[in-house]
């Protein structure tokens, strides 16, 4: 059974930074678009950045230039690089494989001083 596992999250000051990872069982990563979402107190679940099997990358417009999605073939895990981090990007983080219609348990981010 696919399973991923997101880790990571926390408490951060403004301006701080996270990485959070997501860890995948029973598929390879290299050969699914992979995605994070996320969903902040009393919104709707958005998309915060994907990476293609050939390594694009793009990102929600809000957090470009301070995010950055990447993965590691050989752990089979994606990460998410957060800098200059916001209050507005408190939420909880997920990761997906969007074809497969798979979803994280969710990590939580909170950014508050």
């Amino acid at each position: 059974q696919v399973q991923l596992v997101e880790s990571g999250g926390g408490l951060v000051q403004p301006g701080g930074s996270l990485r959070l990872s997501c860890a995948a069982s029973e598929i390879t990563i290299t050969i699914y678009v992979m995605a994070w979402y996320r969903q902040g107190p009393g919104k709707q679940r958005e998309l915060v950045a994907t990476i293609t099997t050939t390594g694009s990358t793009n990102y929600e417009d809000s957090v470009k230039g301070r995010f950055t999605i990447s993965r590691n073939n050989v752990k089979n895990t994606v990460y998410l690089q957060m800098n200059s981090l916001k209050p507005e990007d408190t939420a909880v983080y997920y990761c997906t494989v969007p074809r497969l219609g798979v979803w994280g348990q969710g990590t939580q981010v909170t950014v508050s001083s």
